[in-house]
């Protein structure tokens, strides 16, 4: 276990210019280089089906990419985000309430998780010395730590009452970019992003969008794909419309097809890999 202040080489740049930085870190494992990107993934504990999928889906599309996943080792959001990192071969970086003793280590049902991140060439990190168990009231001063060190925040999902609510507002403060995954209309799931995205949080629907947010080029392989050449007329109308991604809803307004031969060629497109739904939305493959 490794301590530092902040006039310590190790201590994470981006820390030094929040409000009150931690005066001295604990870390176990590996810190990433400074020119490593940086994502803070927040949610809640409580994690739906839909949010466990999309947290999945989109660290996965980040595999070969020099980014750091960080989250608060808990419940729900926290571990799903660590370990879709780690079976991307991503670095990814535990920040518990608590200090990293193993006696102490919170959640305690976590430990092997933790120990899992350190063993894949990840870290955990604290402001707390080594044998400090964590209080209620340590939660939100951890979750500065998260946002202060990422250049982007992914909000996966938050009730009403979450305290992730608190951790994307200081996004705002921090003038970190925020990201939010769309949820369904009166979804209690989805209102934390639906207030956010009222207040100008970015929409994402794939990975590529969180590489944008990052100042990350695609890959060309990722970018561009060559289409067939034997689509029909009524295939190209379709695919023209997905200049970005809709909902099926939004293609079929928008379509001068019937809706039986429109829904028809979504059928014949996704077949062919052409086009593929992710979280309610379509877009080209």
């Amino acid at each position: 276990m490794e301590s530092f202040d902040q006039e310590s080489p190790q201590y994470p740049e981006r820390l030094r210019h929040i409000p009150h930085p931690p005066e001295r870190l604990w870390s176990v494992g590996a810190l990433p280089i400074s020119s490593t990107k940086t994502l803070a993934v927040v949610g809640s504990r409580a994690l739906s089906s839909y949010g466990r999928h999309a947290c999945e889906n989109l660290i996965a599309g980040l595999e070969g990419y020099d980014v750091s996943i960080i989250s608060g080792l808990a419940f729900g959001a926290d571990a799903c985000a660590h370990r879709a990192a780690m079976r991307a071969g991503l670095h990814t970086i535990a920040i518990p309430g608590s200090g990293l003793a193993k006696d102490v280590l919170y959640p305690k049902s976590h430990l092997e998780l933790a120990e899992d991140i350190v063993t894949s060439g990840g870290a955990l990190l604290s402001e707390h010395e080594p044998n400090y168990q964590a209080r209620q009231y340590d939660f939100p001063s951890r979750n500065r730590i998260m946002v202060g060190m990422a250049d982007v925040v992914l909000m996966i999902e938050a009730g009403e009452r979450s305290g992730t609510l608190i951790t994307a507002g200081m996004a705002g403060e921090y003038n970190r970019h925020l990201l939010c995954i769309p949820h369904r209309i009166g979804d209690a799931h989805g209102f934390g992003a639906q207030v956010f995205l009222r207040l100008g949080a970015t929409p994402v629907f794939e990975p590529n969008h969180i590489l944008e947010a990052l100042g990350i080029l695609p890959r060309a392989s990722d970018e561009q794909k060559r289409l067939p050449l034997d689509l029909s007329q009524n295939e190209v109308s379709i695919l023209a419309l997905l200049d970005e991604p809709k909902t099926r809803d939004e293609i079929l307004r928008v379509s001068e097809l019937p809706a039986h031969e429109a829904l028809s060629v979504f059928g014949m497109l996704e077949l062919k890999g052409i086009i593929v739904e992710e979280f309610g939305v379509w877009r080209r493959a």
